[in-house]
């Protein structure tokens, strides 16, 4: 089979590498253009944190005194010790209100370091010689020119081009808002520092604000007091979509369409290539507190802030438009729409027309304006739509701004058009009046659940719906969807649970699209599906609460929402292609797909997937089904739109957006696609909305690259035939090797011990439950954020990399070494996975581990764990920098390998600490007694510290 490679020489090789290498890994510290920052940068960057560092330490004795201050240098400097002897004594003897604040102090010195260095990563960035955008529509023009691909292709392709990040309320972002909007204050500091044309009496003036401002840092509190609420999670997702929608996409899309027009292609104004979703409120697997009403908050939350940044711009445009009817002339269209608003909004009429009656547009848009507030207050209040006085729907606003654009195109006011107006409208087709479109998700066994309730009332069927065998159930729900009748009579008012709650979810989802447009709810995501009767189940129900209409021959099908199947252990990604096959064949899903525009989007799950069967399993078996998910669709003839449910580590999927883009498998990317952003990973790449526009324009960039550029295999069959039996067998090896461990009975118990797994529920962080609800409590409920948590807290990130030093040697010891080496070379997909296996290794620190588990693990049989894990570290760091031709790991990106370097010296207090006190804290539970509330808090404290010097939760 073919696949996706290119020769490392092919021409936009090095373009492509210099870009994707600059792009956020899982996140990343430091790394500026794939860790090759001039030195000028590097100096920069730690003249900042010095001076912040310096700013900190006066703050710390303004407030702790100077005992604090030289405590802190104290264990900073035994940390370094081979013999940590000294330093355990010291920490013992601490009392929990000092461990507090010296928790708290290496916490904050990292996120100060945090925050400057993503700072100087936006500065590094923007001193490339071209731009993402730049670089990849230049590479389409030159492919254009040279007849390689037809321009009405790229037309096409460009008309579905959609990039969708979705904001999840994954539990992994441990730093708290009120901390992120200081350090936004502080970064915007620094950069007016920087600027040479700054005067040395505003050099004294920043400094001291940086001084307040830190100062201020250190007096708010780290910790959440109580979990967040899903309302919560969602206000922290529109934080990012208010800056976004202001400051970065306008500019963004502009770029994007001048840099088409450059090679003649027009971008319509009504194409999406950006837009955004969102998790918070609608995720409902394994989360209790996400319930319907919850649903309709948020969904109502997002609609108050998004109408209010669209009346901001609007306001901006209308103190700019006053073209006058004595200068230029508008379109009769415009005129019929005027006297229209008038008769609709006469007290309107009344407030503008003495200032703005030669000007049209201003008058106009002053008319969307006052609709658009009219909007927000009949969302808000629940009355009824008046029209013409407010907006029903979307489409109208578009329409209107249309209308404008079209009379200035008319009037010579191209420039205006093709400028304000028409970034006004883009922004609006890309974020519309609620942000983010909000996915739903649910288990598998909920649907089935609810089901069984409705046709088991029936009495149709030969036995209970609970038990029929998949075939069964399959043919049972295939036929019902083939007629149109309702399972639930006229006169049934109530039903039993779990019926009643399930279908109250999908009345929900009515209700929100008839109340706030089509456009808000699009996805609904089943949970563990594996085999078409968990979707067929979701169809049935879907159909009962009048979301779709199946048809017939004779009348057309419709349908409100589509229908996701998530794929999430390695098991159901194998079975992935065959599956989708089977569903686009059943004739009466098949017409759902069509009423749905010809899209079926496929969710890919890489956390469960890798903490089922160790990361390069997980990573290959996801390849291995995009390529079969793709050969189906092009079958069926359906447009398919992959969902990447990325996490923020390695070991969760993680790792470069851009890379992982374009490491997908040639034709998988058709145009749209969409990818979670997950806690830390959010507040790293879009605290700053100049890091914000980069990371964007990054993963944009690569999506218009796979897409048009990416059609066909680059290789011959017989070279990507011999890679694929390789990778089988790395991964096959590589999976044997992590499940031995996995399975052990003594690994759990090593787990929970040897790391913080258990206190991370104490942090506050989601209003999820760590664990899945009703499960035996083993390693199977553990969801797989705590699982890389706890793990990387330890510090041996053993999810990102373990088992992979087997896979690699069993290839090489089966005469496979030098395909290893070519598929290094030229093998986007294999180069792109030992890249992020090699960031995971150069974080895991096999010494401060060991502290983990000789202070609190320490029985024998357990701790002989810990030496299988070591030799597989040692295999995989060998296996690795032999197929790289590296002799130290991260060769290739010194900025970054000094960074973590420069931060181990922070971070090995932080884990002496924690240690410490959790011994502390376990010694008290095994007691019968309970943990005083200061030692959980500096326990706590040390956690989220942690977290923020490695950039990494979960």
């Amino acid at each position: 089979m073919s696949d996706d490679s290119a020769p490392p020489q092919s021409p936009s090789e090095a373009d492509v590498q210099q870009m994707v290498d600059a792009d956020h890994r899982e996140p990343d510290v430091g790394q500026f253009a794939g860790g090759v920052a001039s030195d000028e940068q590097h100096t920069a960057l730690r003249a900042s944190v010095r001076q912040l560092s310096t700013l900190l330490g006066e703050a710390l004795t303004r407030h702790e005194g100077p005992e604090l201050l030289a405590l802190v240098e104290q264990v900073r400097v035994l940390a370094r010790q081979p013999d940590d002897g000294e330093l355990h004594t010291l920490l013992s003897d601490l009392d929990d209100p000092t461990a507090i604040v010296l928790g708290r102090a290496f916490t904050a010195y990292f996120q100060l370091a945090n925050i400057t260095e993503q700072l100087h990563r936006w500065q590094e960035l923007t001193a490339r010689p071209e731009g993402p955008l730049q670089a990849t529509v230049g590479r389409i023009g030159e492919a254009i020119d040279s007849g390689d691909i037809d321009p009405e292709l790229v037309k096409e392709i460009l008309a579905r081009v959609e990039l969708r990040p979705v904001f999840t309320a994954h539990p992994t972002e441990a730093s708290r808002r009120s901390v992120l909007d200081l350090l936004r204050k502080i970064a915007d500091l620094i950069l007016e520092q920087e600027d040479p044309r700054g005067r040395a009496v505003d050099e004294a003036r920043t400094h001291r604000r940086l001084a307040e401002l830190v100062d201020l840092l250190w007096q708010t509190d780290e910790l959440r007091t109580e979990r967040p609420k899903p309302t919560d999670e969602a206000r922290t997702a529109i934080y990012y979509l208010q800056t976004l929608t202001a400051q970065v996409v306008p500019d963004l899309l502009e770029e994007l369409d001048l840099q088409l027009a450059g090679i003649g292609i027009e971008l319509p104004a009504g194409a999406r290539p950006l837009r955004f979703g969102t998790w918070a409120g609608g995720d409902r697997d394994g989360n209790p507190n996400v319930t319907p009403q919850v649903t309709l908050d948020v969904l109502g939350l997002q609609h108050d802030f998004g109408l209010r940044e669209l009346i901001s711009a609007v306001d901006e445009l209308v103190l700019d438009l006053a073209s006058s009817t004595r200068v230029v002339s508008v379109s009769d269209e415009l005129k019929t729409s005027l006297e229209a608003d008038r008769l609709a909004l006469p007290g309107a009429y009344a407030a503008f027309i003495g200032l703005n009656y030669e000007e049209p547009y201003r008058l106009k848009l002053s008319y969307i304006r006052v609709r658009l507030s009219r909007t927000r207050d009949r969302l808000d209040n629940g009355t009824p739509h008046e029209p013409g006085r407010d907006y029903l729907g979307f489409d109208e606003v578009i329409a209107d701004l249309e209308l404008i654009r079209d009379s200035l195109l008319a009037h010579d006011g191209a420039l205006i058009a093709n400028g304000p107006v028409l970034r006004l409208l883009r922004t609006a087709v890309a974020v519309g009046m609620g942000m983010a479109t909000l996915d739903i998700r649910e288990h598998a066994g909920r649907h089935h659940a609810a089901l069984a309730t409705l046709f088991d009332r029936l009495g149709e069927l030969d036995q209970p719906y609970a038990e029929l065998e998949r075939p069964t159930r399959i043919q049972v729900l295939s036929g019902e969807l083939a007629h149109r009748r309702p399972l639930i009579g006229a006169g049934v008012d109530t039903l039993p649970q779990p019926a009643a709650g399930v279908l109250d979810l999908f009345h929900t989802i009515r209700r929100a699209l008839q109340k706030f447009g089509p456009d808000v709810i699009e996805s609904y995501i089943v949970s563990m599906a594996q085999d078409i009767d968990d979707i067929l189940a979701v169809v049935v129900l879907a159909r009962e609460a009048g979301l779709v209409d199946t048809g017939s021959e004779q009348a057309p099908a419709w349908a409100k929402i589509g229908f996701v199947p998530l794929f999430e252990t390695v098991t159901e990604l194998e079975a992935a292609g065959p599956l989708m096959d089977a569903l686009l064949s059943d004739a009466a899903y098949r017409r759902v797909v069509t009423a749905r525009g010809e899209v079926q989007e496929i969710m890919l799950g890489y956390s469960d997937s890798s903490k089922d069967a160790g990361i390069a399993a997980s990573q290959w078996q996801i390849h291995r089904a995009q390529r079969a998910l793709r050969d189906v669709a092009a079958r069926h003839g359906v447009v398919l739109r992959l969902f990447h449910g990325r996490g923020g580590s390695v070991g969760r999927g993680g790792g470069p957006t851009g890379e992982a883009i374009l490491s997908q498998p040639y034709g998988s990317l058709n145009g749209p696609i969409k990818v979670t952003e997950q806690g830390e990973v959010i507040s790293d790449k879009y605290t700053l909305p100049q890091l914000g526009r980069e990371n964007i324009e990054l993963a944009l960039a690569a999506v218009l690259e796979a897409s048009v550029l990416h059609r066909t295999s680059r290789l011959p069959d017989d070279v990507l035939n011999g890679w694929n039996s390789t990778m089988d067998l790395v991964a096959g090896s590589a999976q044997v090797a992590y499940r031995s461990l996995v399975r052990d009975p003594l690994l759990v118990p090593f787990f929970v011990t040897a790391t913080p797994v258990d206190e991370l529920g104490n942090l506050n962080i989601g209003s999820r439950p760590s664990r899945r609800p009703g499960g035996p409590g083993g390693l199977d409920d553990l969801r797989a954020i705590p699982w890389v948590f706890g793990w990387t807290q330890s510090r041996m990130n053993l999810p990102g990399w373990f088992g992979v030093g087997s896979g690699l040697a069993a290839a090489r010891e089966d005469g496979r070494e030098d395909t290893l080496k070519q598929m290094y070379g030229s093998w986007r997909f294999f180069r792109t996975f030992l890249s992020n296996v090699q960031m995971t290794l150069a974080k895991t620190d096999l010494q401060i581990a060991g502290r983990y588990v000789r202070t609190l693990v320490g029985d024998d049989e357990a701790a002989k764990l810990f030496a299988v894990i070591e030799a597989e570290h040692e295999r995989t760091v060998q296996e690795v920098l032999r197929v790289t031709g590296r002799d130290q790991l991260l060769a290739a990106s010194p900025v970054l390998r000094r960074t973590l370097e420069l931060r181990d010296t922070y971070l090995a207090p932080l884990h002496a600490l924690q240690i410490s006190l959790l011994a502390r804290s376990r010694q008290a539970s095994a007691s019968g007694l309970t943990p005083d509330p200061d030692l959980q808090r500096a326990l706590l404290l040390t956690i989220n510290g942690i977290a923020a010097g490695l950039r990494n939760t979960g």
